[in-house]
């Protein structure tokens, strides 16, 4: 294993999975020389519960992730009891890879500016490094005590997440498709095809998108 090649875990629901997911998760491992984790939820504890259960969204992410190895799949959040806290998942993943390794956190800019919020949110930093995957033109807007920990910790280039097994911030300007889970979800409950925004294989099988067909699509978001 080369101890240099950092790890990158990209978190969510996925409640589908879609294109704008897998083209943001692919830049960055582009960018970062970076393996890259998709790590679906068992218990979101910052938004509404998913549609699909978390066998069915491991299924849909199977199937979009197949033919190909740099993005990979991570069940570890769903084999796990209670919220899913990317704490939980940061240290599990730091004891298996070990001290030296760059591990790396693919974040939104707009969940990024919530981070503290989040369950034992400093502690984050000295697990991995945060790659904040912004809009072009966008801005993360932050409360005052997350800035004031991620001043100092800015980094601009990608190739310095490689220096140290964790603790830089990176913003990161990716491709914006302007897809939402949320929409996805409202097409599939009318009974319409989303070709384009989701993976074709997940449509070409019936079953996979099941669970949105006839519902309400509220809840969960990206």
């Amino acid at each position: 294993m080369n101890t240099t090649q950092p790890l990158a875990i990209f978190g969510g629901t996925f409640d589908p999975i879609h294109i704008g997911h897998l083209r943001a998760a692919w830049e960055a491992s582009e960018a970062l020389g970076a393996d890259v984790y998709l790590v679906p939820a068992k218990v979101p504890p910052h938004r509404p519960q998913p549609v699909a259960s978390a066998e069915q969204r491991a299924a849909m992410l199977r199937v979009a992730l197949a033919g190909q190895d740099r993005l990979q799949l991570d069940l570890r959040e769903l084999h796990r009891e209670g919220p899913s806290y990317t704490f939980d998942t940061l240290a599990s993943l730091r004891a298996e890879i070990g001290a030296d390794r760059p591990l790396v956190v693919l974040i939104g800019a707009d969940a990024f500016a919530g981070l503290s919020s989040w369950h034992r949110w400093r502690e984050l930093f000295a697990l991995a490094h945060m790659c904040v995957l912004t809009r072009p033109a966008q801005i993360p807007a932050m409360p005052e005590e997350l800035a004031a920990e991620v001043a100092p910790r800015l980094v601009e280039r990608a190739d310095r997440l490689r220096a140290q097994p964790s603790g830089s911030v990176l913003n990161m300007v990716v491709t914006s498709l302007g897809i939402s889970s949320t929409r996805i979800r409202a097409l599939l409950a009318v009974g319409a095809e989303p070709r384009w925004l989701v993976p074709d294989a997940l449509l070409d099988d019936p079953a996979l998108l099941q669970p949105y067909r006839g519902t309400d699509g509220n809840p969960s978001g990206t």
